[in-house]
């Protein structure tokens, strides 16, 4: 844009109007003239244009089968993010072009900044370009591509919660290597700068196919929603009251303070899958016992240990049963306090008597975004009682047909509780998960 000083390109280095210059034509020298820096640098914009050119939209480069694609939502909001970046660096391009074209610019070291800056937000695109390729290049996988489309609707329907409080983003998800999942929360800053137009969730591949990576799935889209709802703001100031009001118990406080954003998330997986979150994070934080048992300060997870009881005191809380009793009996042998110095285990049993207390606190917590209602309440908890899991699962024994009309999340509750009851072997649970995920891709691709 012009200013009073001259000529700006984008938000490169400013550019302004040679004295004496304004209707004079560049004509670039001959062939191998390259003291004219606007000859070299007119010619590397011309090759960066010509490599911006061959950046395609991801509906023209990615093969998968109808039933393995993204939602609508996704492809338009990934599309249209890609397609802006692609026509604003083009236009800048151009304009330095131009410019050099025309001899308005000021000097090499000007021409060269400008240059230097546009170089750098074509590698920005082309980093936001990676983030969705590795993710969508998965979809054309045979039967994978098919499953994560399946774990898209498990994804969303997750992210449905009671009174509709939030309008969810698109979410996509996909596998990688690694012990952890991990989400890239849409609306926030990609490496070009703009705004994540969907949400990008990353599961284990080694958790496909169990209802483990339901509990590590649900986890990381309790990460969204706990943004979207503001809850980590809302709950810090009513952790950081009780740090100043329980003198004697200060210090725990500070610790629930510092982790509360993982404590959110396991609690939203564990209140839309009941005991089946909670076998799914055993699972994934069966490590040795000195990382279980392990306090970093600076780290926003809960050790496991610790993070294990939280999913049980949330569990027993929502879905009375003796199953919890007996999983955290288990969970003590597994890995019991004696491994640890004194010192320690009474950091961990005063961690441990304040469950209750904290565990209500969370439950009951009430903020403006919430509208008032208990956070326990936008889950859908009551309907997914051990009991009535149970009988799903019986029912669907007789006619497992009927399994595909129902919630996702609700399958894979239903499922988690069978295996926690010892009712369904680890084959047949990935034999049903498998033909569940492809119904549900089926019907998102048609629907």
């Amino acid at each position: 844009m012009r200013t009073d000083n001259g000529l700006h390109i984008g938000n490169g280095l400013p550019v302004r109007q040679r004295q004496g210059s304004s209707n004079r034509q560049y004509r670039p020298k001959q062939e191998g003239h390259l003291e004219d820096y606007r000859l070299f640098l007119v010619n590397e914009s011309r090759a960066l244009l010509t490599r911006l050119r061959q950046v395609k939209p991801f509906l023209l480069s990615m093969p998968m089968v109808v039933a393995a694609n993204i939602s609508p939502a996704a492809q338009q909001g990934i599309h249209q993010l890609l397609g802006d970046n692609y026509q604003e660096l083009k236009v800048k391009i151009q304009l330095l072009m131009a410019a050099l074209k025309k001899g308005v610019v000021q000097s090499a070291e000007d021409a060269q900044g400008s240059f230097a800056f546009i170089k750098l937000q074509f590698n920005w695109l082309l980093d936001s370009q990676d983030i969705f390729a590795d993710v969508l290049s998965q979809r054309s996988e045979h039967e994978t591509g098919t499953w994560l489309a399946g774990l898209d609707a498990l994804a969303e329907d997750a992210l449905r919660i009671k009174g509709n409080l939030f309008a969810p983003p698109p979410l996509i998800t996909y596998l990688d290597r690694g012990h952890g999942a991990a989400i890239r929360r849409a609306r926030t800053r990609l490496p070009s700068g703009k705004s994540n137009p969907v949400a990008v969730i990353r599961v284990p591949r080694e958790r496909m196919i169990s209802n483990g990576i339901a509990s590590s799935l649900i986890h990381e889209v309790g990460h969204q929603g706990a943004t979207s709802l503001h809850l980590v703001r809302s709950l810090k100031v009513q952790l950081q009251q009780k740090t100043r009001t329980d003198r004697p118990n200060q210090d725990l406080w500070q610790w629930y303070e510092r982790w509360i954003s993982e404590i959110l998330s396991d609690l939203w997986s564990v209140a839309h899958l009941g005991i089946g979150a909670t076998t799914g994070l055993i699972n994934v934080v069966s490590v040795p016992s000195y990382f279980v048992f392990r306090l970093n300060t600076d780290d926003p997870h809960p050790p496991p240990w610790i993070r294990v009881k939280l999913s049980l005191a949330f569990g027993e809380a929502l879905f009375p049963d003796p199953q919890w009793k007996q999983l955290s009996s288990l969970w003590d042998r597994l890995y019991p306090l004696s491994l640890i110095s004194d010192a320690r285990r009474k950091t961990y049993e005063r961690l441990a008597a304040l469950l209750p207390e904290f565990s209500r606190l969370i439950l009951q917590h009430h903020s403006e975004a919430l509208q008032e209602h208990p956070l326990q309440e936008i889950f859908p908890y009551r309907a997914r009682q051990p009991g009535r899991l149970r009988k799903l699962f019986q029912s669907w024994r007789n006619d497992p047909l009927r399994m595909k009309s129902f919630r996702p999340a609700l399958v894979f509750a239903a499922i988690g509780q069978a295996r926690a009851d010892n009712l369904l072997t680890p084959e047949k649970e990935n034999e049903i998960l498998g033909k569940v995920l492809v119904s549900w891709a089926l019907r998102r691709s048609i629907s």
